[in-house]
């Protein structure tokens, strides 16, 4: 399993071809593995490019979407599903190439690529001038071979898509994202103080400091699983019992004594609970967070 960052033209993949898919890949969903098998079934070595930022960021700031994971969760992900080599290009450098100089130095000089597999709508290159057809017209001289896929689509017929899965986490639909991508969604972040309020009231929390560019779900309490294995019932909101302030993202471990203080957690969001709703007082609070404990324990097959 490799990385390649940095600038491409240091990039070099000395395997005699390779398979390569090109694409943002945000929260390497159910469509992206029809993609990853596509790859698996040429036999060669499989080479995932991707972007960082993505494009949107650059190219359109306002339109730039909050991303399902960070580029460190991407890359884990697509290695997970059995990728080779996972390629990160820096979009601030390869936005200006020509479509030519893109498929030179990236596709020919770096990776050997043998076989390219994009979406049908597939655009690249400077000012997004080159498509598909461009792409197979380059690969012609670059000794490769083009191949357009289809988005995968669920029942109902449905494209499966990560704008798709942003909307249902939005929504606190995070069971049904679950669905699409494959697995739970997950936010990444380190465990930093917070305001004590948690462990005041008996309840201790992880306060999970997580990236502005990462998307979060709908307000509310949710069941979810920490790094794969510790049940906690997790809060994301701007707590309004105690007089609202920035959305934050708070974890009560269940059955768990300890510093996390630090610590980068992942959290996994399985189902919600309730919604975001402001209570009397501190006892009304507690008192519905000990039924939401109770619920997330028979929701994640606790006692």
């Amino acid at each position: 399993m490799t990385v390649l960052q940095g600038d491409p033209h240091g990039w070099s993949i000395d395997v005699g071809g390779t398979a390569v898919a090109i694409g943002v890949f945000d929260g390497v969903h159910l469509g992206h593995r029809e993609v990853l098998k596509e790859l698996a079934s040429t036999e060669l070595p499989s080479v995932v490019l991707t972007f960082d930022p993505h494009p949107l960021a650059l190219a359109a700031p306002e339109r730039a979407p909050q991303l399902i994971g960070s580029v460190g969760q991407r890359i884990e992900w697509l290695l997970d599903q059995g990728v080779d080599t996972v390629g990160v290009l820096p979009f601030a450098q390869v936005r200006d190439w020509t479509p030519q100089a893109f498929v030179e130095v990236v596709l020919v000089n770096a990776l050997s690529a043998k076989i390219v597999a994009v979406g049908e709508d597939f655009r690249f290159g400077r000012e997004r001038s080159g498509d598909v057809d461009t792409l197979r017209d380059l690969g012609k001289n670059g000794g490769f071979q083009v191949v357009a896929l289809e988005l995968l689509k669920e029942s109902g017929n449905h494209p499966i898509s990560s704008s798709v899965i942003r909307e249902l986490i939005r929504s606190g639909d995070v069971d049904r994202a679950a669905l699409l991508l494959g697995r739970a969604f997950t936010v990444r972040g380190p465990v930093v103080k917070g305001d004590g309020r948690g462990k005041s009231i008996g309840i201790p929390t992880a306060n999970v400091l997580v990236s502005s560019a990462a998307i979060l779900p709908g307000l509310g309490v949710y069941a979810a699983i920490i790094d794969g294995r510790q049940e906690a019932v997790v809060n994301v909101g701007h707590r309004p019992t105690f007089g609202g302030g920035d959305v934050t993202v708070e974890a009560h471990l269940l059955d768990f004594d300890g510093d996390l203080y630090g610590e980068t957690l992942d959290v996994a969001l399985v189902k919600q609970i309730r919604s975001e709703r402001k209570f009397d007082g501190s006892e009304a609070l507690v008192a519905q967070i000990h039924l939401d404990i109770a619920t997330a324990r028979t929701l994640l097959g606790g006692d």
